[in-house]
């Protein structure tokens, strides 16, 4: 009698052993996968459970039970890409053209415009910084008018307002007629910069929302490259005319883009904000991976806007509010620990992306391939258009690998490439303005430097910037939310674009370029202590990653273990009886 007492003893013991370590594997797994405990892995704890406790004499008779559910879990499948979202996504970014267009052709047409219109270097520079800081009339009015009258419509309206800043650019016939239609320009650039990943980022699946927010740094880069070769081939026209036909010909994508967006859905979520659940079920239908995700998705959002989980009707009330009224207290004088940390989050990475110098290489890249030695305007045309290419090449490189890699290592890898980019740029230049003569290696050194530090750029810094600040604010936040960290791109931008010049007459090229990487530096440094991973997060989870700033990893360690463990609401009961 004691012999069997000792030995069903024994039999749990190795049991309840075996159960944890499956719960160990499998919590090893879901966070090399950077997801929580679905409810399948409790049900198979369970189940093991069940089994070792009903295998009479043998507790190794479980080891089965333990295999087919490891082997069930197994890695997570990627679900085949929703080609409904990936249209929904593509239209919206195109958005983000406009933008790119306007930067890369400014770069060559502001050589024309000073020879037409015999303007100085101080107003060339307010010319091409200009548009930056006029986008943040847009991009503060955004985040209202796309509460107001939707994430699609706010699109559409990004594209009419770009057309008429075209329109009155091409046809400008002196400098205050032409800073009229840069101003008219940047509203729309403003409006599209905060809307397109916004969007993106509502209507995605958790699966491929770093891929799909990617696309408007995509169409950024494909709009610049737009740019450099409209230049390239406009050049060959009168000077007159030249400038003008680059400037006005960006109004012909943005009437395409205003059309097309009209068949887009409208984002879920602010379908729900409407209270019209009926409209985002079908949405959400659409655009998830699975009618299990969809129906999740919906509850999930339903929590965020304080809609009762058993309210199912197609059309709720839901308390009107005045579009922001009371969001900026929450973000800016009343904020919780997370939402602060997020606020961080957000407006840091938009700062660093600018301030470590893009905008001034991409804006200026005909002169500063002057300074490496390049005189024919033709081959620095020329030398920008692959500056153009291999933006858009390593961007497009970039959007299959945020779902795979992770937004963190991408992030840190691009922005330490950065570093060193600059850094071998400035010493380059440096050695061609102190050299009397002219040195080939340290040309073809400048050259390759700049095409490495877009390279390093786009695959990294350039699209995780967009989908890192549309992705981490809570629902409610999120319009206001983005567009504080558009306006501080936008001002960053427009601060290093108009200075720029100023800046290299002060202090050097090469000194610049010295500076900028400094700044990269102390970009690195930031995004490794502050920043979270949010891949494989759902929109509505995202707070949970947030509060401890530099204690994160800490505190997402410890919510983890309560997953697992059962704690707090956990999935799997440790020791739990059947």
């Amino acid at each position: 009698m004691i012999e069997r007492i000792e030995y069903k003893e024994n039999r749990e013991n190795r049991t309840e052993e075996r159960f944890q370590s499956f719960t160990t594997t499998v919590s090893k797994r879901l966070a090399r996968q950077g997801t929580s405990a679905p409810s399948k892995v409790a049900r198979q704890g369970i189940e093991f459970m069940a089994a070792g406790q009903n295998t009479g004499g043998d507790a190794n008779t479980s080891q089965p039970a333990l295999d087919t559910a490891l082997a069930d879990f197994g890695p997570v499948k990627k679900p085949k890409r929703n080609r409904f979202v990936l249209a929904c996504a593509t239209l919206a970014s195109m958005t983000s053209v406009l933008l790119g267009y306007d930067i890369g052709v400014m770069s060559g047409a502001n050589i024309y415009i000073q020879d037409d219109l015999k303007i100085n270097d101080l107003q060339v520079a307010l010319l091409v910084g200009t548009l930056n800081l006029y986008s943040l009339v847009g991009s503060a009015a955004a985040g209202r008018t796309s509460d107001w009258i939707g994430r699609r419509y706010t699109i559409v309206m990004a594209g009419a307002i770009f057309f008429v800043g075209s329109i009155l650019m091409g046809f400008a016939t002196n400098y205050a007629f032409l800073m009229v239609g840069r101003f008219v320009a940047g509203i729309g650039v403003g409006y599209a910069l905060m809307i397109a990943p916004v969007y993106t980022a509502e209507v995605s699946p958790a699966s491929s929302r770093g891929f799909l927010t990617s696309f408007p740094e995509v169409f950024i880069n494909a709009g610049i490259l737009l740019g450099y070769v409209s230049n390239y081939v406009f050049s060959k026209l009168p000077t007159n005319l030249g400038w003008r036909f680059m400037l006005g010909i960006g109004a012909i994508p943005s009437v395409f883009l205003a059309l097309v967006v009209l068949g887009m859905p409208e984002s879920p979520r602010w379908l729900v904000m409407q209270g019209r659940l009926g409209d985002a079920r079908k949405v959400l239908d659409r655009t998830s991976d699975s009618k299990e995700e969809s129906q999740q998705r919906l509850s999930d959002i339903k929590e965020a806007a304080g809609i009762p989980q058993d309210c199912n009707d197609d059309i709720v009330h839901v308390q009107k509010q005045s579009h922001g009224e009371g969001v900026w207290k929450e973000l800016l004088i009343y904020p919780t620990r997370s939402v602060r940390h997020i606020l961080i989050c957000g407006i840091g990475i938009h700062f660093f992306q600018q301030a470590s110098g893009i905008d001034a290489v991409v804006l200026y890249s005909p002169r500063i391939f002057e300074k490496a030695g390049i005189t024919s305007s033709n081959e620095k045309l020329l030398a920008t258009v692959a500056v153009g290419f291999t933006k858009t090449v390593f961007i497009l490189v970039a959007t299959f690998l945020l779902d795979r890699i992770g937004r963190r290592p991408l992030l840190l890898s691009s922005v330490g490439g950065m570093v060193l980019s600059l850094t071998t740029l400035g010493f380059g230049l440096t050695m061609i303005d102190q050299s009397d003569e002219k040195l080939p290696w340290a040309v073809a050194l400048s050259i390759a430097m700049v095409l490495a530090y877009v390279s390093f750029f786009s695959i990294g810094m350039g699209p995780i910037t967009w989908v890192y600040s549309s992705e981490i604010f809570p629902l409610k936040l999120r319009a206001q939310g983005t567009s504080m960290g558009v306006a501080v791109n936008r001002v960053t931008s427009g601060v290093i674009s108009t200075t720029f010049i100023l800046l290299y007459k002060a202090i050097t090229i090469g000194g610049s370029f010295f500076l900028f990487a400094g700044i990269a530096a102390v970009a690195w440094v930031f995004f490794f202590v502050c920043l979270p991973e949010t891949r494989g997060r759902t929109l509505e989870d995202m707070e949970v990653l947030f509060g401890s700033f530099i204690k994160w990893r800490s505190a997402l360690k410890d919510k983890q273990k309560k997953e697992v463990s059962g704690e707090n609401g956990g999935q799997i009961q440790m020791g739990t009886k059947a």
